[in-house]
């Protein structure tokens, strides 16, 4: 993925919990796009799929 094959969700930092509620949004329409690219099964398909289930996995879901 460009030079960025090393980063690991769990070394992220993400937003304080006080931050976390506005940004809520923005992870899950970071994931609707990353689960678009997976769908295109283009040359960025297999990664974006793997980042969509990590960050899946971190983020409460929409419902």
């Amino acid at each position: 993925m460009d030079g960025f094959e090393h980063l690991d969700v769990g070394e992220i930092e993400f937003a304080p919990v006080e931050t976390a509620g506005e940004r809520l949004q923005e992870a899950h329409d970071l994931l609707h796009w990353l689960r678009l690219v997976a769908a295109e099964r283009g040359t960025h398909a297999r990664e974006a799929g793997r980042w969509a289930k990590e960050i899946a996995a971190c983020v409460p879901s929409q419902e």
